[in-house]
Order: C-alpha cells, then structure tokens, then sequence
C-alpha cells in the first residue's frame, strides 16, 4: 500500500514502529498535492514549511517513545475557516484573503498538541455558506470521482482532500450539512458532533446556534480517532458543553444486535433520486442482517427544515458579518474614503460574493422591525418542534437512519443559477444542526455512474459513540469501493 491510502490507524503504526519518518510522509504528501491541487483545488493554502517543522517535531517526539496520540506524525488538512497561527485564514473571500491570525482555533491547538502534521487550509464556500464549493474566491473544487462535478459543501476541500488522498484526515464545519453532504459526494465518512461537544473558539462563524466542527475521514475508526482529539470541554467557547468524553473508539465493536433503527417515513420522499433511495435501503438490510431492528418513525415538522434553517442561519450570519467593515481587518475597499458610510458600502459590495451577500440581505430582512415575529421568531418556535419530533422518535429507536443528499454530485455549475434548488438540497441534513444532534454520513454504494451515495445516521445528544458503532458495523459487513484509489 502506497503512504497516501494510508489511514490515521495504519500511518500510526509505521511511524511508533518507525518503518517511515513523519518528514518521510509529509513530502510524500505535498507532492501528492504538487501534482493534483491544481486540478482538484482542494486546497487553498499549502502550508509546505509549517508541515515539514512540524514533521520533525513529531519525529522528535517518536523517537524518544513521548507520542501517546495516534496523531502524532500524521499529515491533516484544515478547513481555511478555522484559525491558524501563521497561517492564513480566508474563508475563501476576498475579505480575509490575505488575514493571518494571530491564534489558534481551539481544535487546531488540540490538533497541534497531539502532533499532528497541517498539510495546509482546505477550499470552501466563502464563509461555509454553500452546498457544493462553487462559492469560493479561489474557484470551485473539483470532485475526485468525476471532476466535472461539484464536491458538495461547504466542507468541499476537505472531502475531496481525503477522498483522493491528498491527506490522511481533515476538519471539517457544519452548519446545515456541510460535512456530512461533501462526504456523500465524495465517498467518505463525515461527522457533525452533538452542538457544544466541539469547541467552536477560532471557528469564524456562520452561524453561531448551529455551526459544529468535526471530522472527515476514510473510516468510520480515524473518524472516531479524529473525534476524540477534537473534543472536550473549553471556557473559551459559552456554547462548549462540559461532559465527560468517552473513548469512542471503544464502541467499535461491530454488534449491533438488538439496536433500534428508526427509518423515518419523511426522508424518503418522491423525487429523491432512484439509486440514492436503493443504495440506503440495500444499506439499511445490510445492518438488519447484522442484527438491528428497524422501526418506522414519524418525523412531522421536517418539511420545515429548509425554510427554518435559512430564515435562522441568515439571519445569525447577518448579524456576524456585521463585524466585516474594513475599519479593523481585512478587505478595504481602494479609494473608499470620501465617507466612513461610503467605505463601509464599498467595503462589502466589493468585499463577499454573491452568496454572501444574498444571505446577509436575507437575515437582515427577517430580523427588521415589523417582520421579526413573523419570520425569526416563528422560525425559532418551529425549531423547538423540531426538536421535539426527534426526542419523542428517540424514544422509540437508538439511531435514525437516512439517506445524506436526495442526489448524487451534479455537474458544477448546474445549480448556481438556481439557489433555490440549491437549498434543497440540504432537506436531510438542515434538521440535525437545528435539533443539535449528533450525524454521520458513510459512503453505502454507488450509482451506475459511479458517484458515491452516503447513508446519514443520527443519534440522542451526546452520543456519537452509538452513531460511531453503527456505522462501524455497517462498515464491518461492506468493503467499502467508494474511495479513490491511486
């Protein structure tokens, strides 16, 4: 097996038994990257001399037995909208194009203190606001399976960086399904934690009420590897939870037998591609015959997803794009200086997309005096009910399991014309970030064309380490065809 289909599992391994060096792999894998990047976009800073320093240092630290983390030596891609000391962060805008911040995220600290190599900052929609990486001012990113087509986002770069194996793992944020779809799309596992168990300290937001950062990776064990590095507890963050964290390894036992499977009437819904629908329920036999009992549950108020999702996200992103005016940092517009008003109009015409900009108009409406009951917070109240059609089904089952995206990956540029169909796409993913709950997507087939299907699975609060075992056992029954081969 060549080093870049390692996984974190088998890297780790070569590394503690010192078959190859950390620096060995990582110039292995930045000239992966020299060759496809251009083609793919994946990334959009490539951090060569950070990740060789920080290669050597992990190599130190094997040397001398002190690398308890299987992290530790293992090149990993960060998404460019999570902050990174010395590097820069951009979100793929033109307003933080060249913003290099002077901290950490608190997930990348974790990340660096277990000793893992950055590679360097992934492609994205500007500000995590897409589904398919198209939002980007550095371009679209192109699917690994069929570079005409779109990765799925907003976490676009760094599925299609793990897919074909231009890094070992990657970070990824999830604000509506932005891990989980590009996951789908690009045959790779993704995973949004339960809301607080990640801390979203140097995570630019979105959203502040639904964005969570996870991981993405090439199974369901570096997913639950890469899980635990980033978990815990932070004052830094009002909305990070202090629980415990388990060892979610430890659930990957491959039994699910006697486990509830609820199978939700509303995910399967008419208009749904037809091999997307095939490939979940040949997916769902898969862990019947494992020994999971599926149940038929009702989920009622998630045809209100979509329009709920995008009055509250909009409105959240109104809100924290405010602070983008160039007077402090970042993107100023030239020879805006006749008046503060006319350079902070200046500013943000010529600073966000058009995505960006769409949202920002959307959220500041909904918020307005005379239309925030009506929009906001009548959209706040369904969310609760929301909410509630998932804690009463989970009284009935132990995971929920449905298909990730309605289609598979469609050709970039198809939708960009189009938001509205573009917004739909997220009808599967838009319920879990509004109910809080913890999601993953596994790649489960692939359709004649041979594009990637991904099967979400969903769980209680705080418990991934179910999620985890269900999709492991699933994983365990299937050899999995969908990840790129060299």
């Amino acid at each position: 097996m060549d080093l870049h289909e390692e996984t974190i599992q088998g890297l780790h391994a070569k590394l503690a038994s010192r078959e190859v060096s950390s620096e060995e792999v990582t110039r292995h894998f930045l000239d992966r990257i020299s060759s496809l990047n251009q083609e793919l976009n994946a990334y959009i800073t490539v951090a060569a001399e950070e990740a060789l320093a920080q290669a050597r240092e992990a190599d130190g630290r094997l040397a001398k037995g002190d690398a308890e983390s299987p992290l530790c030596g293992v090149p990993i891609a960060i998404k460019d909208n999570m902050n990174t000391r010395g590097v820069r962060t951009t979100c793929a805008s033109r307003m933080l194009e060249h913003f290099v911040p002077p901290f950490d995220a608190t997930v990348v600290g974790k990340l660096r203190e277990a000793g893992a190599v950055f590679l360097g900052k992934t492609n994205m929609d500007e500000f995590a606001m897409g589904s398919s990486t198209e939002h980007s001012l550095f371009g679209p990113c192109r699917n690994p399976h069929d570079h005409g087509r779109v990765t799925g986002g907003s976490s676009g770069g760094s599925a299609c960086a793990v897919a074909a194996n231009l890094c070992v793992a990657a970070t990824g944020s999830d604000t509506g399904g932005s891990i989980r779809q590009p996951a789908s799309y690009c045959g790779v596992v993704g995973m949004k934690p339960t809301y607080g168990r990640v801390s979203r300290f140097g995570l630019v937001a979105f959203a502040s009420s639904l964005d969570q950062i996870g991981p993405i990776a090439k199974d369901v064990t570096d997913c639950s590897l890469l899980l635990q590095a980033l978990s815990g507890y932070d004052p830094r963050d009002s909305t990070s939870v202090d629980a415990p964290v388990p060892d979610f390894a430890s659930f990957l036992t491959g039994d699910v037998r006697g486990l509830r499977m609820g199978i939700p009437k509303e995910y399967f819904v008419e208009g749904m591609d037809a091999e997307v629908e095939e490939a979940v329920r040949k997916a769902i036999r898969v862990l019947e015959e494992a020994g999971a009992v599926p149940v038929e549950i009702s989920l009622p108020h998630s045809a209100y997803g979509i329009p709920v999702y995008y009055l509250i996200a909009t409105a959240e992103a109104s809100s924290n794009l405010a602070r983008y005016d160039g007077v402090k940092y970042g993107f100023r517009a030239k020879g805006a200086s006749d008046s503060l008003r006319q350079m902070y109009c200046r500013t943000r015409s010529e600073g966000f997309g058009t995505e960006v900009k769409r949202r920002i108009m959307l959220g500041t409406y909904a918020l307005s005096s005379g239309y925030y009951d009506a929009y906001y917070r009548k959209a706040q109240q369904v969310r609760t009910l929301i909410r509630r059609d998932f804690m009463e089904a989970f009284d009935r089952c132990d995971v929920i399991v449905t298909p990730t995206v309605p289609s598979p990956a469609f050709p970039i540029g198809e939708k960009t014309g189009d938001p509205l169909q573009m917004y739909l796409l997220d009808i599967f993913t838009t319920t879990v970030n509004l109910a809080g709950l913890p999601g993953l997507s596994i790649p489960c087939g692939t359709t004649s064309g041979g594009l990637p299907v991904g099967m979400q699975i969903l769980g209680r609060h705080f418990d991934e380490g179910t999620v985890l075992k269900t999709a492991f056992a699933f994983e365990k029954q299937t050899l999995s065809t969908n990840r790129l081969q060299a």
